[in-house]
């Protein structure tokens, strides 16, 4: 039987994704308050249930935005998600749901962001890959797995005086990320969204900021899930890349890691041949694909709804030269529907 998750069983929805070597840390229940409480979009929180045990999950996000399309996407605002299912059955009773329920809201796409290909039928563009790689205890082994070059911009870093602390508050890391993506071009989420994702994971959530000379130069909130850190947001200001702020930062993060026992970094999604595509590289990480599977439902096409879509170009280089206040002012207006 298909169940909609509501709030008293979310504790029954994690303890399901334990056992579960391909739940990660996107499927935890927790999102679903996330989105709701900062977005305000509907979810459809998907369980399977046999013998009264949970068998299976799928947690989706509605969104339909005039400027951005209709669509239903597992999990927004996140880089994985999809269906997590005991076997076959299961995966296809969640599969024909989400599918129906597609149909119902009239939606342009279906859209499942899977790190392995689970919909061999359905399209998608390879054009995003993850980066994860496997920590030693040791902190030398670590600083010395990461290529000459990079390795040396982390240490003019350290050499600099930078210094890694963990913020309690939202506000310094916001400045940072704010200025850091208005930069690129792409609006701001709301400070709010920070706010709520620290107060919801507490534990599993931190904040690493670098300061020089007692100022914040670069901040990054971190995820924890299991044995693996997740630097999810960051950025920096103008003075960090002199400072090389950025690539201390990781390093600060990958080292306070392993301190509480993570075994994995997980340095998230990129588009391929971009400029983060190619910092993650220099630190010697190896992409792997992501197959973000799409069900055309009302679509004829892939929605191209990402920065290397020309029809963007004019609006991004508009975007850069924002006044920082303004963006942050208009920014989560848009961001909201940019799952």
């Amino acid at each position: 039987m298909i169940k909609l998750l509501d709030a008293d069983q979310h504790q029954r929805w994690d303890r399901y994704l334990d056992g579960r070597t391909d739940a990660t840390f996107f499927h935890l229940a927790a999102w679903q308050h996330v989105i709701e409480q900062a977005f305000g979009h509907k979810t459809h929180y998907l369980y399977a249930e046999q013998d009264g045990l949970i068998v299976g999950v799928l947690p989706l996000v509605h969104i339909n935005s005039l400027l951005f399309g209709n669509t239903l996407v597992s999990n927004a605002f996140c880089v994985y998600g999809g269906i997590v299912a005991d076997d076959p059955q299961v995966f296809d009773a969640l599969k024909d749901k989400a599918q129906a329920l597609a149909r119902e809201l009239n939606v342009d796409c279906l859209e499942m962001r899977n790190r392995e290909q689970k919909h061999p039928d359905w399209p998608y563009k390879p054009l995003y890959v993850t980066f994860r790689k496997t920590l030693d205890s040791d902190h030398d082994k670590n600083m010395n797995a990461i290529p000459r070059k990079q390795r040396a911009m982390v240490r003019a870093g350290i050499k600099a005086g930078l210094v890694g602390v963990i913020d309690e508050s939202v506000e310094r890391f916001y400045q940072a990320y704010a200025e850091s993506v208005r930069n690129l071009g792409t609006p701001v989420f709301p400070k709010r969204y920070f706010q709520i994702l620290q107060d919801v994971f507490a534990e599993r959530c931190d904040i690493v900021t670098v300061e020089h000379q007692g100022q914040p130069v670069a901040s990054v909130m971190n995820f924890y899930f299991r044995d693996e850190v997740l630097p999810y947001y960051g950025g920096g200001t103008e003075a960090a890349r002199d400072l090389k702020a950025n690539d201390f930062m990781y390093w600060e993060v990958m080292r306070r890691a392993v301190d509480r026992g993570c075994r994995v970094f997980d340095f998230g999604r990129s588009k391929l041949d971009t400029g983060s595509y190619r910092f993650k590289k220099h630190w010697g990480f190896e992409p792997e694909p992501l197959f973000y599977e799409v069900d055309l439902v009302k679509a004829s096409a892939i929605p191209e709804i990402n920065p290397l879509n020309p029809k963007y170009q004019l609006f991004i280089a508009a975007w850069k030269r924002l006044p920082l206040a303004v963006s942050q002012l208009v920014g989560p207006w848009l961001a909201k529907d940019l799952g």
